[in-house]
């Protein structure tokens, strides 16, 4: 890989990561429900799932999409289905101080296999190697790794410190309610290029 590649990769990973998505949503909400520090291993697992996608899809795991065309639909499948079930715990989500909710942030391995489903992070890593590393080799592949774990940092920081700023106009239960069922629509309608994808020929 070229270093103009490199920075041309980078400039794609930062559009496709800094944009709203699936990620993005739940790392608003969560830094509203938890604060920033407690939604810290969610941004880890976010960084090293895309950057294991990347890798993977890399070495040919995308080729199973070619080579077994029904396994589009299982992820189709399995991605609406559990962020239906997302969607659904941020709408239900309350204040961390009231008892018996139960709700804890998401964790480090929980949002790392999330990357796995979620179809965003699909169409950044087939997307980003398909354009920038057409002949994948060890070192184009480590590059597009460090590219996307350099602009997943501050990207996922940006989200939560964004939702982490918001606590305190939305200490009133009334308004977290609210904020916590748009974020959760949001993530519902988000599911749109689940529907949609296609692999290209």
């Amino acid at each position: 890989m070229t270093y103009d590649a490199f920075l041309a990769l980078l400039g794609f990973a930062m559009a496709t990561t800094f944009t709203p998505g699936p990620n993005n949503m739940m790392l608003i909400a969560s830094g509203v429900n938890f604060g920033f520090r407690r939604t810290i291993p969610h941004m880890l697992g976010i960084c090293l799932g895309v950057v294991s996608l990347v890798l993977l899809t890399g070495l040919g795991v995308a080729g199973l999409f070619q080579v077994w065309p029904p396994a589009l639909n299982v992820l189709k499948a399995v991605s609406v289905a559990y962020m239906l079930w997302l969607a659904w715990k941020i709408a239900m989500s309350s204040a961390p101080g009231e008892r018996g909710t139960g709700a804890k942030p998401m964790t480090l391995i929980q949002a790392a296999a999330f990357q796995w489903v979620n179809p965003k992070a699909w169409a950044m890593a087939l997307g980003g190697v398909a354009a920038y590393v057409p002949h994948p080799d060890a070192r184009s592949l480590a590059l597009a790794a460090i590219a996307f774990a350099l602009v997943s940092i501050p990207s996922t920081s940006t989200w939560a410190a964004a939702g982490q700023g918001l606590q305190r106009w939305l200490s009133r239960s009334s308004r977290l309610r609210a904020f916590n069922w748009t974020m959760a629509v949001l993530l519902v309608l988000s599911l749109w290029p689940v529907v949609t994808m296609k692999l290209a020929q």
